[in-house]
């Protein structure tokens, strides 16, 4: 087991190398000059824009940059944002709180509720439930989330006037840790809602479809037929082994940690890193996109790792590979 995690950390670490190598080729080569904004509204003479290019290193050939960025990285510098003129690791660290807020809640919703109504699909194959749980969650996976999340804030936000439809707490609210804890909560509920909705509809799908196999095997027959519960044989039994599926999608929804969804922090003005990262490839930072670029990344190869992990606890023939 102890070689089996060395292995699969030392590749992990090898794809995340690979990975910020590409990340920083591809971003310094598209077409654009991060310094073609500066000044927009007061132009820069030439001697100006030679002094900026120096000051980021822009005017260091390409091979160059990518050593002095990944020395930097080394030593947990990722540089300075050229459009806020300030750390991008300070800046990072201040949106991360807002993403991993929403996205905690996200993956928190849908590995409850999707786990929960898949399995009960299943058990209740072929009723009426099962259909209009069946109906539901196509609708949820086709549904975009940008266009949900502009309906909501204006139904429930602007209309109805239930949930703020936009930030992150009320800027003039005063009070104590509760009331600015159920202040953040109020503006956490619409774009969570949001989000959520196209999660837990695919994780629905992907475990009704993976208990549907596993009701059928010999062993589950016989978990029956020795008098168990059909509660102890849906959990104890079918369902560890129904499992796997969902522990893929778990690794490709981890990353929302991080990224949470531009479209989504744009609808509700949520102070998140999707906004931040959008902000930086409108504005050509390179710093600071490439910061955003290789965090994600980074989480992105730790979700596969965790999910290999998993796979390894529950099912000891994936050892074995």
């Amino acid at each position: 087991m102890r070689r089996w995690l060395l292995r699969r950390a030392v590749q992990a670490l090898l794809t995340l190398a690979v990975a910020v190598v590409l990340l920083f080729l591809i971003t310094h080569v598209l077409p654009g000059d991060p310094l073609s904004r500066e000044g927009a509204g007061h132009p820069l003479t030439a001697a100006q824009i030679e002094a900026l290019r120096a000051r980021y290193g822009l005017d260091r050939p390409l091979h160059e940059q990518l050593g002095a960025f990944l020395g930097g990285l080394a030593h947990g510098d990722l540089g300075t944002s050229i459009e806020y003129g300030r750390p991008v690791t300070g800046l990072l660290l201040e949106r991360l709180p807002a993403t991993i807020l929403l996205g905690g809640t996200v993956l928190l919703l849908n590995f409850t509720l999707g786990i929960w109504l898949g399995v009960r699909q299943a058990v209740r194959k072929g009723t009426a439930e099962d259909r209009w749980l069946t109906t539901l969650s196509l609708a949820g996976y086709a549904t975009p989330s940008f266009w949900l999340g502009l309906v909501l804030a204006w139904l429930v936000g602007i209309k109805w006037h239930l949930l703020p439809p936009a930030g992150m707490r009320d800027p003039v609210l005063e009070g104590g840790v509760l009331a600015t804890s159920a202040d953040v909560l109020r503006h956490l509920v619409l774009p969570a809602v949001t989000l959520s909705v196209v999660s837990i509809a695919a994780t629905m799908r992907y475990q009704r479809s993976a208990m549907l196999e596993t009701l059928r095997l010999p062993y589950v027959m016989t978990a029956r037929a020795k008098g168990l519960s059909e509660t102890r044989v849906t959990w104890r039994h079918a369902w560890r082994n129904a499992v796997f599926p969902v522990l893929t999608l778990f690794g490709l929804w981890l990353p929302i940690l991080v990224s949470g969804s531009v479209f989504v922090e744009a609808v509700f003005a949520w102070p998140g890193l999707g906004s931040l990262a959008a902000s930086a490839v409108g504005n050509r930072d390179y710093p600071l996109l490439m910061g955003a670029s290789v965090l994600v990344a980074a989480v992105v190869v730790a979700a596969s790792l965790v999910s290999d992990v998993a796979y390894a606890f529950l099912d000891p023939r994936v050892r074995l590979s």
